[in-house]
């Protein structure tokens, strides 16, 4: 380690114990503008034998304890690097000089798993419905789901996960390092529009080389660390995937994607179906020419491929009021077919009644004295005193013929 760069860190230790209550809210404001600090502080994490290690560890719990957010994102920038370091030591069964770093760790989540009166805190997470669209998905894309009993039970619920509480720990065991560091790392990944490049870039190499030392792999990327063997549990690989999926869409696309590689290398063959599902679904969901156009100074952001959304109304949406205005449509084209109709039928009536007309006899009676005309038809009938007209019609004329007949020729 440089002289410069451990008189940096010196300056820092020194100036944050003789800081009054009421400065702490400037100082962390003024944390940012030492561009010297951040890469002075990661070489004293690296260097396990330094004698500058314990007080920094000291220092940055004190940040933590201190309750202002901005101290505590400073710290939580060194947590890639922490964990790699407390992993890299237990591999190599040398736990003496990683003491430090584990007091540290175990103070962070200690301090996390509580509240303010020190009660154990129960997180929950809310799992969003696919019936319902997000910034993920729509509906619409999904297709038709089937309306059975249960899904029409279970439509618009919420289905909500807890997480705790969660056990207070005094030091590092083999059966709770990675339910320790598993949550350290959902800290981290709560504050991840915070970090620094420098951060990001840790993360991706802490995942690298979790997943790969001791297998061929190692080869393959050429890394000379340690070569021994590292036991992960699927979460901790879930929560790496997470940290590397905002890592490839802000900046570090070389290094993110080596280390979404490595890790889902390393859930084939510990048949994690968690990691995989996660991990080959950001996999496939990611765009180089979209991820490579995103620079490091750019927004912070996740980028995602949302499907264009819809109107939430569908204008075909069946209401009271469009089945009224239905009911009335179909009732007045009813109406309107059956005048159609009638009219038809009374037309048909008219010619068939023609075509009948056309081969009967009518016979007209009329009254010499009143002129009283009677329309009889089929037959003439014998009356005194009367005389008889006799009309015939036929069908290629358009007027009767009349006939005047004799009473005494009609017998």
């Amino acid at each position: 380690m440089l002289a410069m760069d451990q008189g940096v860190v010196e300056e820092w230790l020194s100036e944050f114990k003789t800081l009054p209550d009421s400065a702490v809210s400037n100082y962390a404001a003024s944390l940012k503008d030492k561009g010297a600090l951040v890469p002075a502080l990661y070489k004293v994490i690296r260097e396990n034998y330094s004698d500058l290690l314990e007080p920094v560890c000291h220092q940055l719990f004190e940040f933590y304890r201190s309750g202002e957010p901005r101290l505590q994102r400073f710290t939580l920038q060194f947590l890639p690097e922490l964990l790699w370091s407390l992993l890299s030591v237990s591999a190599a069964r040398d736990p003496h000089t990683s003491g430090c770093i584990e007091a540290l760790l175990l103070g962070i989540y200690n301090l996390e798993i509580a509240d303010k009166d020190g009660q154990s805190k129960i997180l929950s997470f809310t799992v969003p419905s696919l019936s319902k669209p997000s910034v993920y998905h729509e509906p619409s894309t999904i297709g038709s789901m089937a309306l059975t009993e249960g899904a029409l039970a279970n439509h618009g619920l919420s289905r909500v996960v807890y997480s705790g509480p969660h056990l207070q720990r005094e030091t590092f065991t083999a059966q709770n390092r990675f339910e320790v560091l598993t949550f350290l790392l959902l800290c981290y990944n709560a504050a991840l529009s915070y970090m620094t490049s420098s951060s990001l870039q840790s993360l991706c190499q802490l995942s690298s080389r979790v997943c790969i030392c001791g297998y061929p792999r190692q080869q393959l990327r050429r890394y000379k660390g340690i070569s021994t063997r590292m036991t992960v549990t699927s979460e901790f690989l879930v929560q790496l995937i997470t940290g590397i999926h905002y890592a490839l869409c802000n900046g570090e696309v070389e290094l993110g994607s080596k280390a979404l590689d490595d890790v889902l290398y390393r859930a084939q063959l510990e048949l994690f179906p968690e990691a995989l599902l996660v991990g080959n679904a950001i996999k496939s969901s990611l765009h180089g020419q979209a991820l490579k156009s995103n620079t490091k100074q750019g927004a912070r952001s996740i980028q995602v491929e949302i499907t264009p959304t819809s109107s939430r109304i569908s204008r075909n949406a069946v209401t009271s009021l469009s089945i009224r205005g239905h009911r009335w449509k179909r009732h007045g084209e009813t109406h309107r077919n059956r005048s159609e109709m009638s009219k038809h039928e009374s037309l048909q009536r008219v010619i068939e009644k023609q075509r009948v007309g056309a081969t009967q006899t009518v016979s007209m009676q009329s009254d010499v004295r009143g002129m009283n005309l009677i329309w009889q038809t089929g037959e003439n009938r014998k009356l005194e005193g009367q005389q008889y007209v006799s009309v015939k019609t036929d069908k290629h004329l358009t007027a009767p013929r009349l006939k005047i007949l004799n009473p005494a020729d009609m017998f």
